[in-house]
């Protein structure tokens, strides 16, 4: 299988390939965006790290989300409720 693979790349056009400079000033734009990464340097912190805590801080943002979206359903059985008994 990884010899279909190298095959495909070769056949790839040079133009449709991400450089290493390109790849490195995505995670620098994508390190930028990280609350906790952001105020370090991008010589401090490794590609892998701000790939692996982009990770981390999405799983956190969806667990927030899902918090969030509970206590909203919960608001509106309450309102629900509420406007029921009257």
């Amino acid at each position: 299988m990884s010899t279909i693979r190298s095959k495909s790349r070769s056949r790839q056009p040079t133009a449709s390939r991400i450089t290493d400079n390109q790849i490195n000033d995505l995670v620098s734009k994508l390190q930028r965006l990280l609350p906790e990464t952001h105020t370090r340097s991008s010589n401090e912190v490794s590609a892998s790290n701000v790939l692996q805590e982009t990770c981390n801080y999405i799983r956190s943002l969806q667990r927030e989300v899902d918090d969030l979206s509970n206590q909203l359903s919960e608001l509106l059985e309450n309102i629900d409720s509420t406007q029921a008994s009257e």
